[in-house]
């Protein structure tokens, strides 16, 4: 134990007094400005040193209180009273004086060197004795008139011993001091500057108190100062005075923990051992706010970064190592530290799923941080400390645990584009499970945006996500994507001084897409039939799971969003592009009214959008009525051309629609057979996906329209190589004149069943309107498949009209002719009439 005492003229600049002043004071006897009145009346503290130490920010802060200076202020008064007391023989009365007079104002409070037991402190104060403080005027007098007398007394070195008595009285530290002389007449300042040997006490007994203030619970605190002072004035030695003051912190008196700001955070790869294994390494810059007097020079420094385990009570995971350079603290200065991290590796139990939980510590941690909530690390000093760090210093350290509260920043705006290509759209057969939903599969691409501080390796190996599907800021359903989907990512370097990027590549298959609002889907729909592209928003709550040199670790709920693009159908006027064409047609079954049908379709599917559908069956329509249905089971369609889908049908306009649907049938089949153009449409209803009921009904009032297929066979070309896109079921006929009869090559679009012609009531016409003559037969005829030939059928002629006279012109040639009239058809139990107009058909004249 030692000390040291300096004079101003030794003093650095940085240690240079900031309130120091000399004030020119009148001597005992001379006249004061305040009245005995105003002397009674001004409150008065038990002790004027306490008060001091209460008020020691007032010339530095209005209203405010400071702590850094309470120690060496403590010290001080203590040595100051016991000057005073010891200086007269009139001890209770010169003690009261002592207590009230004296005013202690501290400049400038700084370590001057780190030893192997503590600190040297440099002290700097103002010390001068104020009369009007003390209440009493008899006491008031005589203390003026001692301290006049004395003018000056010096304290021999001595040791002061600082208590914490609400602690069990441990001791907080000693300090040795050095003898100081001061000037005790009335208004008289005396500047001190000296250096003191500060050692701590109890380590338990700090680390309890630091806790509680740390924790927020230190309402006030006691402390006790209590030194042996040896004193003498001039010659005379006035002997050795014990002395004892407390103090009480409350409130303000007591400082909070200073505010800081990260400036700078760096994360990157670092080498953690010789034989090349990496950790990650963070750099971090962090302003401190320092509102005391103090300045000190504190030498490296070593830390445990700590973070919350399962539970409060569990003991802290350690995560990485930290430590600071030299940190040099001026008073009322901003400080700069910079510190060092390095994360080794990821302990076991940060990564463990916490009890009754999904969620790992490391999980609960990051999902503050990336919802931009604030967390809390916790810093204890190392128990490997640096060489050049005293030992006292790491003892203190690695028994104090400080809770840093670290700000979370919000990644909402991480992604940059969220596209999806390759689309294919599943939906469920007939015998699927109920609660079995539509699905989508396809290639997602998410570019997002790198946040600056990240300067490491990052490897995306799998995704997952729960995605809301947004059309115009409405939901219109969940895509489920809970299961893991396989992905590869890589980094796209900034250019012009932006950020990286990351290029994020993913293959879905059948994720779950629930509709939960059926009204938006029509408005969907419309709009994308419309021939209007859609532009669907995807909000998502992703997990990640990241490769890094660390290992394998999951970061879960990051928020990503994203538009992906939906091209429309069709140019918004029709749905001619689809071109559909009827192909290998077969008769499953007949009855009186309806016909079961199966046939090989083949259309275009004019969207780069795929679909698998287990099952699904729609309304065929005419004239707003219904007239059958089709099905088809476990097809695929294919941006392009789609070629031999099995499509089931059923034609039973009377028990589907009623009369009105039954006539609408009748007049639809003998516009088809006449070559007109004709179409149908097509409407969902709740039985479509009869898994997702609320599909078909949310589409059930918009219906699409297509021209009529096409049948196609190889023997039903347009006759003379014409293609009119018209269905074509009398190639050619042949009259003979002679024996009144005519003869027809007639094409069948069915395959494998015989159609047959129950009766026939026609007129042959030339050029559309004059008539050649009628035929009217009633005896059935076959009509097998592909091209065949009628029986002759008997032929009235219209002798005498200019449609006679240009058949006999034509005799041994061709003629056109046009057709028109009723035809009985039967296809084994079905029966329809119908009337047929055909017109350009050749006609060969024969005699």
């Amino acid at each position: 134990m030692h000390s040291r005492h300096s004079n101003g003229s030794d003093r650095s600049p940085e240690h240079i007094s900031l309130l120091s002043q000399n004030d020119s004071s009148p001597g005992y006897g001379a006249a004061e400005a305040d009245t005995e009145e105003g002397d009674e009346a001004r409150p008065l503290l038990q002790s004027s040193a306490a008060a001091s130490l209460r008020s020691l920010q007032n010339p530095l802060k209005k209203g405010g209180r400071r702590w850094p200076t309470i120690a060496a202020v403590t010290i001080l008064g203590i040595a100051i009273i016991a000057i005073i007391l010891g200086a007269f023989f009139a001890p209770t009365v010169l003690e009261e004086y002592a207590k009230e007079a004296v005013v202690i104002e501290p400049t400038s409070l700084s370590i001057h060197e780190f030893t192997s037991k503590g600190v040297i402190a440099r002290v700097q104060v103002n010390f001068h004795m104020d009369a009007k403080r003390v209440k009493n005027k008899d006491i008031r007098n005589i203390g003026r008139f001692g301290t006049w007398l004395a003018r000056k007394v010096q304290s021999e070195k001595s040791i002061v011993e600082v208590y914490l008595p609400e602690y069990g009285n441990i001791l907080l530290g000693t300090a040795a001091v050095p003898s100081i002389v001061v000037d005790i007449r009335n208004g008289h300042t005396t500047s001190i500057d000296f250096l003191a040997d500060l050692e701590p006490g109890d380590v338990k007994g700090i680390k309890q108190m630091a806790n509680e203030w740390l924790g927020g619970r230190l309402a006030n605190v006691r402390v006790t100062g209590k030194a042996t002072v040896a004193l003498k004035s001039g010659l005379l030695h006035l002997g050795s005075q014990h002395i004892s003051e407390s103090l009480v912190l409350k409130g303000n008196d007591i400082p909070s923990v200073p505010e800081y700001n990260i400036t700078r955070l760096n994360i990157h790869e670092v080498p953690v051992s010789a034989n090349g294994r990496r950790g990650m390494g963070a750099d971090v810059s962090i302003t401190v706010a320092n509102s005391y007097p103090i300045g000190l020079i504190i030498p490296p420094l070593s830390f445990d970064i700590l973070v919350s385990n399962c539970g409060q009570q569990d003991p802290y995971i350690r995560l990485a190592d930290a430590t600071t350079g030299v940190i040099t603290i001026e008073p009322y200065k901003y400080v700069n530290v910079d510190v060092g991290g390095i994360v080794r590796d990821l302990p076991q139990s940060l990564l463990q799923t916490c009890p009754n939980s999904k969620s790992s510590p490391l999980d609960l941690l990051l999902a503050d941080y990336i919802h931009g909530n604030d967390t809390t690390i916790f810093v204890r000093g190392s128990s490997l400390p640096s060489p050049e760090t005293p030992e006292w210093v790491s003892a203190i350290m690695s028994s104090i645990t400080i809770p840093v509260p670290f700000p979370g920043r919000t990644f909402d705006k991480l992604i940059k584009s969220f596209t999806l290509t390759d689309s294919k759209f599943h939906f469920p057969s007939f015998f699927a499970d109920p609660d079995e939903e539509p699905a989508v599969s396809g290639n997602v691409v998410v570019i997002a945006g790198l946040p600056k501080e990240m300067n490491f390796g990052v490897n995306i190996t799998r995704v997952r996500a729960s995605a809301d599907v947004l059309y115009r800021k409405e939901k219109l359903g969940v895509l489920d994507l809970k299961k893991w989907q396989n992905a590869t990512s890589e980094r796209i370097e900034p250019k012009d001084g932006g950020a990286a990027l990351l290029k994020i590549q993913s293959r879905i298959e059948k994720a779950p897409l629930h509709i939960t609002d059926d009204a938006v889907l029509q408005k969907l729909v419309l709009k994308y039939v419309s021939g209007d592209r859609i532009d669907l928003k995807v909000a998502a709550l992703v997990d990640v799971e990241i490769v890094t040199v660390l290992g394998k670790l999951v970061v879960k709920e990051l928020p990503a969003e994203g538009l992906v693009p939906v091209n429309a159908i069709s140019n918004g006027t029709s749905f001619a592009s689809l071109k559909p064409q009827v192909g290998d047609l077969k008769i499953l079954s007949t009855s009186r009214t309806s016909l079961n049908l199966q046939a090989r379709v083949n259309f275009t599917n004019p969207t780069v959008y795929s679909a698998e559908v287990g099952y699904v069956n729609i309304h065929i329509l005419n004239n707003g009525s219904i007239i059958g249905d089709a099905t088809a089971r476990n097809i695929i369609v294919k941006p392009g051309n789609n070629t031999d889908i099995l499509v089931e049908a059923t034609w039973d306009p009377a028990s589907f629609g009623g009369k009105r649907a039954a006539a609408i049938g009748r007049e639809l089949l003998s516009q088809y057979v006449s070559g007109y153009n004709t179409t149908l449409s097509f409407q969902t209803h709740e039985k479509t996906f009869p898994n997702e009921p609320n599909i078909g009904k949310a589409l059930k009032d918009f219906t699409i329209t297509v021209p009529a297929p096409r049948f196609s066979s190889p023997s039903n070309d347009p006759p003379d190589g014409e293609d009119d896109n018209r269905p074509h079921f009398i190639k050619d006929a042949t009259f003979h004149v002679f024996t009144s009869t005519a003869q027809f090559t007639l094409l069948s679009p069915l395959k494998y069943s015989t159609l047959f012609v129950e009766e026939i009531n026609a007129t042959a016409l030339y050029n559309h309107t004059e008539p050649v003559g009628t035929i009217d037969y009633d005896l059935p005829f076959k009509v097998p498949p592909g091209a065949s030939q009628s029986p002759k059928l008997p032929v009235e002629w219209s002798v005498g009209s200019v449609g006679y006279d240009a058949l006999k012109s034509a005799l041994g040639g061709t003629l056109k002719l046009d057709a028109k009239g009723t035809v009985g058809i039967r296809l084994g139990q079905f029966k329809e009439t119908i009337w047929y107009a055909g017109s350009g058909i050749g006609a060969s004249i024969r005699f």
